[in-house]
């Protein structure tokens, strides 16, 4: 989105009606606080997000199972 079409955006927010422009400030002062945060992702992490929530029903494991699992790998 080039710098024009964010300025038309923002120009036509300034007609909305008060309260819509504080809801659309609210949220692009939040935006700005994330980016002072200090908290990102690294590559690899932002790769696993990505792979979980293309399966979000994915089946967890109980304890037990896991460890059934674990001790077939380990040929227990």
């Amino acid at each position: 989105m080039s710098k024009a079409q964010v300025k038309e955006i923002l120009d036509r927010v300034l007609t909305w009606p008060d309260d819509r422009q504080e809801d659309a400030a609210k949220l692009l002062v939040l935006m700005e606080a994330q980016d002072d945060a200090g908290y990102r992702l690294t590559p690899e992490q932002a790769e696993e997000v990505e792979r979980r929530l293309l399966e979000p029903n994915a089946r967890t494991l109980t304890l037990d199972e896991f460890n059934t699992r674990l001790d077939r790998l380990l040929d227990k």
